[in-house]
């Protein structure tokens, strides 16, 4: 590991030349995208970021769950750089090579189940949920997809349809794809209710307002993402799952945030033993890489005629390899312990700050998973603004926090699986004062 794993402040955040940066962003690049932490990124691995200033940040959001491994992993630049020496593309569909092949061999050992599967690659995770779809719809002959409160799912046409949140990812982009029914999830914080009873009122939902019979899935992430790192009340998902059985649903693990080593386990439905018929993967899959992946039933998956499947890039070849490469580093480095070991040292420290700080309204999360949920104190009303203060003070002290949650009031922490004890623990105590200074 090349970079110094230290916070270091060389001036304010953002920096000068990061400013000028910012200038030429604003000249050619679409408002619409946005940036969370305005600094330009010189280098990074291990924990940290470095920016073209020189500063030193603490990385607590890994890019959104993708660099697991840490940044500019070895194992993965190695492969990535035999890869490209060798070939950067040819597309799959037209020639095949053994990346593509090898890594659908380990989708297939390393999802849940021991039965037998097939994969098919794509670039995003939107991507992969709305092939998922396209798979379960041609598999059943039915059309209809249940989703739930709360879910996020991408943004694309049918994802954004997909996903409950309006503001930022659906406003003004309608009409979306159609067939598509929300029911209530467990959000235990919320509802107060146990996984069987939510569960029973899901299922009430879309047994009455849809009926069994319309539907080709249920897609649910174990647990929530952007929705707020939401983990349902024990019961629920197994629940959900048998009922997917008895009724000929195919029941569709979104899996894209919480897979590949997050949680503790290698995907987070292992947590209740569910067996998807479906496995939609993404983010720390390649190293930081555009990879995501359907994996699934055998049967399922061949139900797809030939051609129906598949896109220009899916796959690439470079990709395949950072993904072959992150999945031996994962192995090597047993990052399924140590994201249990992370786990259990946030969410020790993230209690403690809860203990002084009567705004936050819940700690949850599962691995290196973990949220806390602010609202004003006694109650459930949430607490955007102080969240966004918090993450501000955070950002300005060299610290990446991302925010998330429906109404924007949860603070979540995706911390790479390498990065050392000592400098989580530091950047968690930036999130201590950050909730002191922003009282």
């Amino acid at each position: 590991m090349t970079v110094e794993q230290r916070r270091h402040l060389a001036t304010e955040i953002p920096g000068p030349e990061s400013r000028k940066r910012l200038e030429l962003k604003r000249t050619w690049v679409a408002d619409g995208v946005g940036t969370v932490l305005p600094v330009f990124v010189v280098e990074a691995g291990g924990g940290v970021l470095v920016d073209v200033d020189g500063n030193s940040l603490i990385d607590l959001g890994s890019g959104i769950a993708v660099t697991t491994v840490g940044n500019a992993a070895p194992a993965v630049v190695r492969r990535i750089t035999e890869q490209a020496q060798a070939f950067t593309h040819t597309c799959f569909m037209v020639t095949p090579y053994d990346g593509y092949v090898d890594v659908c061999a380990a989708l297939a050992e390393l999802t849940p189940g021991d039965h037998a599967k097939k994969s098919a690659l794509f670039n995003s995770g939107a991507e992969a949920v709305e092939n998922a779809v396209k798979i379960a719809r041609r598999a059943t002959g039915r059309t209809g997809v249940a989703v739930f409160d709360h879910g996020y799912h991408g943004r694309t046409n049918l994802t954004m349809a997909m996903t409950a949140k309006a503001m930022p990812y659906k406003h003004g982009f309608g009409p979306f794809a159609g067939e598509i029914h929300r029911a209530p999830v467990s959000y235990p914080l919320r509802d107060g209710l146990s996984g069987a009873a939510a569960a029973e009122r899901a299922i009430d939902v879309l047994e009455k307002q849809v009926g069994a019979d319309q539907l080709a899935c249920v897609v649910i992430e174990p647990i929530q993402g952007e929705g707020g790192f939401v983990v349902p009340a024990s019961g629920f998902l197994p629940a959900i799952e048998q009922w997917c059985r008895e009724r000929g649903v195919l029941f569709v693990a979104d899996e894209i945030q919480t897979g590949f080593c997050r949680t503790g386990d290698w995907f987070a439905c292992e947590d209740e033993g569910l067996v998807p018929d479906l496995v939609a993967t993404a983010k720390g899959i390649a190293g930081g890489m555009p990879l995501a992946a359907v994996t699934g039933r055998a049967e399922v998956m061949d139900a797809v005629h030939v051609g129906g499947l598949g896109g220009t890039y899916g796959g690439n070849p470079v990709a395949c390899a950072a993904a072959l490469g992150a999945i031996e580093a994962m192995r090597s480095l047993d990052l399924v312990a140590r994201a249990r070991e992370v786990g259990s040292l946030m969410e020790r420290r993230l209690r403690a700050i809860a203990a002084d700080h009567p705004v936050v309204a819940e700690v949850r999360g599962r691995g290196a998973m973990q949220a806390v949920e602010l609202c004003r104190p006694g109650s459930t009303e949430p607490d955007p603004a102080r969240t966004a203060a918090v993450s501000s003070y955070c950002h300005s002290q060299g610290v990446v926090t991302l925010t998330c949650g429906t109404w924007g009031n949860v603070l979540r922490f995706l911390p790479p699986l390498v990065i050392g004890d000592a400098l989580l623990e530091e950047g968690l105590e930036v999130v201590a004062e950050a909730m002191t200074a922003t009282r």
